[in-house]
């Protein structure tokens, strides 16, 4: 089974680029894994790998990243962005002659909202992706069945800061993550309804960075709005 999606590394590394460009060296990105395979089978979702093109675009996102800062690589515990991970380093450390820290994977870049799997593919499957996502934003599904979607955005908005934070000098934190983990932050951080935003391209995704001791996300649809760690929704990260 092929499903179509745009590539969007493009896109995401312009972003980096241009932060750079205004002397800002504190960012993390997540990012969706690349161009995967898909099958009809739920069981066998975590393990599905990527395409010989998903293979290529990666590998190529990692040789067109900036030289500096040195990626800092995270993953979802599913293969698709483990591999995704895996070729940007090879990409990066074969265009620059670098060796990188080994990719870490993080429960929190997998689908940890998703509560019940078999009720969520039958809804899915019963109201297409569209509804369904606008249906978990507006508090219609359960929540025995899916994570308070506000509640996913804090978690995840938070694991996006504390990335900035370990970050150590010369570091970029890339967080290779799913689409469904990044549309509740196009739409709740970055005010981008899925209906007019589009899908979340492969390699597309959020920037988060900090300037003058104050958090931003960005992304190539949206200008910088300020973030806010969940433990404290009206002071600047700390």
């Amino acid at each position: 089974m092929n499903r179509t999606y745009p590539v969007r590394s493009d896109q995401t590394i312009t972003v980096i680029q241009q932060l750079l460009h205004q002397g800002i060296t504190k960012i993390a990105a997540i990012i969706r894994h690349s161009d995967r395979l898909y099958s009809t089978i739920p069981g066998t979702e975590p393990f599905m790998g990527l395409t010989p093109e998903g293979m290529q675009y990666a590998f190529q996102m990692g040789e067109n990243l900036p030289a500096s800062p040195l990626p800092r690589l995270h993953s979802s515990l599913f293969g698709r962005c483990i591999e995704t991970a895996y070729l940007i380093d090879k990409g990066f450390c074969r265009k620059n002659g670098l060796d990188l820290p080994h990719n870490r994977s993080h429960e929190l870049l997998a689908p940890f909202y998703i509560k019940h799997i078999e009720k969520a593919l039958g809804l899915l499957k019963e109201q297409g992706t569209q509804t369904y996502i606008r249906n978990w934003f507006d508090h219609k599904i359960d929540e025995t069945i899916m994570e308070d979607p506000k509640t996913t955005t804090a978690t995840l908005t938070n694991f996006m800061l504390d990335r900035i934070t370990d970050l150590a000098d010369n570091e970029m934190a890339i967080c290779v993550s799913h689409d469904w983990n990044i549309f509740p932050v196009k739409e709740f951080v970055l005010g981008l309804p899925h209906e007019d935003a589009g899908d979340v391209g492969y390699l597309d995704g959020v920037v988060f960075f900090e300037q003058d001791g104050q958090a931003f996300a960005t992304s190539f649809q949206a200008d910088p709005r300020p973030v806010y760690s969940q433990s404290s929704t009206k002071q600047p990260m700390k």
